[in-house]
């Protein structure tokens, strides 16, 4: 049967067998494709990050309530657990949106990756239930270790995963090229080859592409139906009614309001231009009328200075006066003492004679 197909292929007209070579140029448009956002996933690895420390620092966190370690690291895990299985729906929903975008190979990579969290959540859970319910005795290990190990592993691994799907989403948002969906609309059409046989035995992968194509063209006619509605109603911006009555929108009407605005911002940037000029010479003005009176500041200043080195030395000259003066003061009350004493000598011969 394929050696039939392979016949018919190459039996068949030039004009049969370039139909469909140019599909790819009547493709959807994906010139729309929207970004996928990875708040959520950063948000979710600082969660991740504070359970970590939780598991690490749970016997300095939880020492006043040392009794109830145990409950309180499983009822935090079960907490996560519970978290991840909502954050796993979430990126669920991010994978179907690039899905519809047309990208199936990233889909298809991040499908598998989305539930690899939940999955080590969920392992790490049965696990700790486990150490709860049997207990097991290991001599370097206690059993508040080995939960907090377990812990530990659970937040490893499932950071591990969420690095690798930020990775691939932000691969897929700086990637540049056309969906690969677009391939399946005529890789079964090109001509058989020795590698043809593996197109039809990869369990039903061509059929799950062609859904993909479906959806992203379901999507495409949506976009572009919002697109021709929202040039329809540009174009009736344009358009005279039917009756021919009363246009909707004057295009000569438009064109002289779009010159008189423009105008009116002339005439105010010129307005703006003179007042600018005019503050301008304001400035000049009042920089020169600053600088003069900077000028007349430096001269009171010199003159200040002048002041009172003259002052100082009227000052120096006082104190001089006001020494001389003490000394001329001491030397009088010293002739007086003398004055007084060689009187009273005087009196005193005088009267000794008589």
């Amino acid at each position: 049967m394929s050696t039939d197909r392979h016949f018919s292929s190459h039996s068949a007209s030039p004009e049969e067998s370039n139909l469909f070579l140019d599909i790819l140029h009547e493709a959807p448009l994906f010139g729309h494709r929207r970004p996928t956002n990875i708040i959520g996933s950063i948000f979710y690895c600082v969660l991740l990050a504070g359970y970590a420390i939780l598991a690490v620092a749970a016997s300095w966190i939880f020492h006043p309530i040392q009794e109830l370690i145990l409950p309180l690291l499983c009822s935090c895990d079960v907490a996560l657990l519970i978290v991840t299985g909502i954050f796993q729906q979430y990126l669920v929903y991010q994978v179907q949106k690039i899905r519809l975008q047309g990208y199936y190979i990233f889909s298809q990579k991040l499908k598998h990756i989305i539930r690899l969290p939940f999955a080590t959540i969920a392992y790490g859970t049965a696990a700790m239930l486990l150490v709860m319910v049997w207990e097991p005795h290991i001599s370097f290990l206690s059993i508040s270790m080995l939960l907090r190990t377990i812990m530990l592993t659970e937040v490893i691994c499932a950071g591990f995963f969420m690095s690798v799907y930020i990775g691939y989403v932000h691969q897929y948002n700086s990637l540049d090229s056309q969906p690969d969906v677009l391939k399946s609309l005529y890789s079964p059409l090109q001509p058989s080859s020795s590698l043809e046989g593996l197109r039809y035995h990869e369990g039903g992968r061509l059929s799950d592409q062609q859904i993909a194509l479906l959806q992203y063209q379901r999507e495409n006619i949506h976009f572009l139906s919002e697109e021709i509605l929202r040039l329809q109603e540009c174009l009736s911006k344009y358009e005279r009614s039917n009756d021919g009555s009363t246009p909707q929108v004057d295009l000569a009407h438009l064109l002289a309001a779009r010159d008189q605005e423009l105008r009116t911002l002339s005439a105010e940037m010129n307005q703006l231009q003179s007042e600018l000029r005019l503050a301008r010479s304001l400035i000049a003005e009042r920089d020169s009328e600053i600088q003069r009176v900077r000028t007349t500041n430096s001269q009171y200043v010199e003159e200040n200075e002048r002041l009172r080195a003259i002052l100082g030395e009227w000052s120096t000259r006082a104190a001089k006066l006001e020494r001389a003066l003490e000394v001329e003061r001491m030397s009088n009350l010293e002739m007086q003492k003398k004055i007084s004493t060689l009187k009273s000598q005087t009196t005193q011969e005088s009267v000794e004679p008589t």
